[in-house]
């Protein structure tokens, strides 16, 4: 009979449902482009060093690699809404850090832009003109 192997780390770290992947494609789904980054035409990326309590829950998101127009505080806001899975840790409350790059890409289509375009085909029969009376 075979003895049942513990775990190698005794801490062990949080772990966002799904992976890495996921978690990237949470952040993007909830990331919404400041207005101010738009007007001035900024792009780059916002370095968030962030902790994650016992709980799984993210607290205390510093900026580490700034960029401004309201990128810094749209950064922190999406890793604020993060949740991960963290194991018992025998007990231990331990605060774990983890960092997060997160991209600031202008979006494709412009939204400054207010004209809006209609594209339509007509089908069917012609209205019949008028009788001449």
């Amino acid at each position: 009979m075979e003895k049942d192997k513990k775990k190698p780390q005794f801490i062990q770290q949080p772990e966002y449902p799904g992976g890495p992947k996921e978690m990237h494609n949470f952040i993007y789904r909830n990331l919404q482009y400041p207005v101010a980054a738009l007007e001035a035409r900024i792009e780059g990326i916002v370095m968030v060093e962030f902790g994650i309590d016992y709980k799984g829950n993210v607290i205390d998101a510093k900026v580490k690699q700034s960029l401004g127009y309201g990128c810094d505080e749209e950064a922190c806001r999406v890793v604020k809404l993060l949740k991960f899975d963290v194991g018992k840790n025998r007990g231990v409350k331990v605060l774990f850090h983890r960092k997060a790059n997160i991209q600031f890409k202008k979006p494709e289509q412009a939204i400054a832009s207010n004209s809006l375009q209609v594209q339509y085909t007509l089908t069917g029969n012609p209205l019949p003109e008028p009788e001449a009376s």
